[in-house]
C-alpha cells in the first residue's frame, strides 16, 4: 500500500506567484454553476476559467451565456471530453474541476493527474473499489493533489457540533445515531435522473450518503472499520407502484398528457432546468425528468447501516428517500453526556410548483407554513447530572448556511488555520466513500464487510503506510 498523507488538504493554486490558476471544468450540469460563479466573481483574482467541456454541447453553450452575463471579456474555450489530456498539456492547465456523473470520476481524475493537473472533484470521489485503487495509484505516481469538496463540513450547525465534540464537552464518543430523511421532491429526484441506475451512481450509499459518512468521520475524528447494511427499493419503481395500484403513468414529468402528478417534475416550469436540460435533449437524449415509478431503477430508497470505528464508537445510520419532510437528526453519545442536533430543511412538501422546483432545500432554503414542524435547527447538549442547554448556531450568507462560501475560499485561496479541520483532502474522500462501497458489498452478501478487505490501495487509518 502507498502512503498518501502528503495529499491531504486543499492546496492553493499551483500557478506562479502573482498569476492566476488556470482552470478547466469538465461536466456542465447543475453542480458546475457554483464553481463558475466563484471563479468569475469573488475569486477572479486567483483563478481563471480557461475552458469548459461536456459531451452535450448545448449545456456548454448554456454556461457560455452565463459567463458573458457575469462580465467575462469573451467566451471560455471548449474541448471534447476525449481530448482532455491534449488540452491540459497544450494550455498549461493547473487544475481540473470534475462535475461529471459519478461513474466517470475515476477516469477523469486519473487522466487529469497523469496529464499534469491537480483535481477538484464533486463528491463522491468514485463509486467502487477499483476506482479507488486507480486514483490512489495515480496520486502516488504523479504526486499531484486531489480535493473532494465536502461543503457540509462548513455548514455552521455541523461546525458547531464538531466544536462541542472536539472540546470534550461530552467526553469520549461511544456511539452515534444518525437519521437522514429526503422528502418527496429532493429524494424523488434521485429516481428521475441518471442516479437511478446503480452503475452510474453507486446508489444513495455512495452518491448521497458519502456526505453523511464524511461528517461522522470528521465529527469524531475516527476511521470506519466494519460495515453491515440492510435496505432495498421499497417505495419507488414499477413493482412498488403496481402493488399500490397506482395505474398507468406518463414516462416523464414534462408532458401535456393527463393530470399533473405530485411526483412529476415538469422541466418547463423552471427556467434554468428547461434551458439546461429540456432544451438540450436533442443532443444526447438525456431525460432529467423520468417518472419515479418506472422500470429500470436499481438503487435503494430505504437504507440502514451499522458502522464500527477503529477507535471504538459505533454508528447507527439510516436514510429514507420518500419522507414528507426533509432534514436530519444526529445524537452523539459520550462518556460525559450527549449532544443532539436536529435540522428541518423543509417542513412539508405540498403540491405547488413554486416549492417543488426547489429540489434541494439545504442549498436553497424555503419557508413553509407548518404549525407543527418548523424549518430550522437546534443543537442541544446535556452532560451527565446536569440540565440540558442549547448551543447557538450563527449562519452566514449563501448556500448551506454560508458554508459554500467558506469552502470556495479554502478551495481557491488555500486553507488557512482552521481549528476545526474543515478543509478535506482526498484521503477523506476515500474514507467517506469506503463506507458506501462496503455497504453495497454488505447488501449483496447480507454479511458484514471489513473495509480493510476492500483493497482500496491505501491504508485509511492515520499514520499507517
Amino acid at each position: 500500500m502507498v502512503n498518501v498523507d502528503t495529499a491531504q488538504h486543499p492546496q492553493p493554486d499551483t500557478a506562479a506567484p502573482g498569476t492566476r490558476s488556470r482552470i478547466a471544468l469538465i461536466g456542465t450540469g447543475g453542480r458546475s454553476e457554483m464553481y463558475i460563479r466563484a471563479i468569475l466573481g469573488q475569486h477572479a483574482d486567483v483563478a481563471e476559467l480557461v475552458a469548459l467541456s461536456d459531451a452535450n454541447p448545448g449545456r456548454v453553450e448554456y454556461y457560455q451565456r452565463l459567463i458573458q452575463e457575469l462580465g467575462a471579456e469573451g467566451p471560455a474555450d471548449s474541448f471534447e471530453p476525449g481530448n482532455m489530456t491534449e488540452y491540459i498539456r497544450a494550455n498549461a492547465i493547473d487544475r481540473v474541476i470534475v462535475t461529471t456523473p459519478d461513474y466517470t470520476h475515476a477516469d477523469y481524475i486519473v487522466e487529469a493527474l497523469e496529464a499534469g493537473a491537480d483535481v477538484v472533484v464533486e463528491k463522491p470521489l468514485t463509486i467502487d473499489a477499483e476506482g479507488c485503487r486507480r486514483i490512489t495509484s495515480a496520486v502516488a505516481a504523479t504526486g499531484r493533489n486531489v480535493v473532494v469538496t465536502f461543503n457540509y463540513r462548513y455548514s455552521p450547525r455541523n461546525s458547531a457540533l464538531k466544536q462541542v465534540i472536539q472540546d470534550g464537552v461530552i467526553g469520549k464518543v461511544t456511539s452515534i445515531d444518525f437519521s437522514w430523511v429526503l422528502d418527496t421532491v429532493h429524494g424523488a429526484d434521485y429516481f428521475r435522473r441518471w442516479h437511478r441506475d446503480k452503475q452510474n451512481s453507486g446508489g444513495l450509499l455512495i452518491h448521497k450518503a458519502s456526505h453523511h459518512f464524511d461528517l461522522v468521520n470528521w465529527w469524531i475524528d475516527d476511521v470506519p472499520e466494519r460495515v453491515y447494511a440492510s435496505g432495498g427499493l421499497r417505495f419507488y419503481g414499477a413493482k412498488n407502484a403496481a402493488e399500490r395500484g397506482l395505474g398507468a403513468r406518463p414516462e416523464r414529468g414534462t408532458t401535456d398528457e393527463g393530470t399533473r402528478d405530485p411526483f412529476a417534475l415538469d422541466l418547463r416550469e423552471d427556467e434554468r432546468l428547461r434551458e439546461l436540460y429540456y432544451d438540450n435533449e436533442r443532443f444526447d437524449g438525456y431525460r432529467r425528468d423520468q417518472d419515479v415509478f418506472t422500470e429500470g431503477i436499481t438503487i435503494e430508497d430505504n437504507l440502514a447501516l451499522t458502522v464500527d470505528y477503529d477507535g471504538g464508537p459505533t454508528l447507527s445510520y439510516s436514510l429514507n428517500a420518500h419522507s414528507p419532510w426533509e432534514g436530519y437528526r444526529v445524537a452523539v453519545n459520550g462518556t460525559e453526556g450527549r449532544a443532539e442536533l436536529e435540522v428541518v430543511e423543509r417542513a412539508a412538501v405540498v403540491h405547488s410548483t413554486d416549492k417543488k422546483t426547489v429540489v434541494d432545500p439545504s442549498a436553497t432554503p424555503v419557508d413553509e407554513d407548518d404549525a407543527v414542524r418548523r424549518n430550522g435547527e437546534r443543537l442541544v447538549v446535556q452532560r451527565h447530572w446536569e440540565a440540558a442547554y442549547e448551543v447557538p448556531i450563527v449562519n452566514g450568507e449563501g448556500g448551506h448556511g454560508g458554508g459554500d462560501n467558506l469552502l470556495l475560499s479554502d478551495l481557491f485561496n488555500g486553507p488557512g488555520e482552521d481549528p476545526l479541520g474543515r478543509p478535506s483532502g482526498y484521503l477523506d474522500g476515500l474514507r467517506s466513500v469506503s463506507v458506501g462501497i462496503a455497504g453495497n458489498a454488505s447488501l449483496a452478501t447480507e454479511l458484514p464487510v471489513r473495509i480493510s478487505e476492500l483493497g482500496l490501495g491505501v491504508e485509511l487509518r492515520r499514520g499507517r503506510a
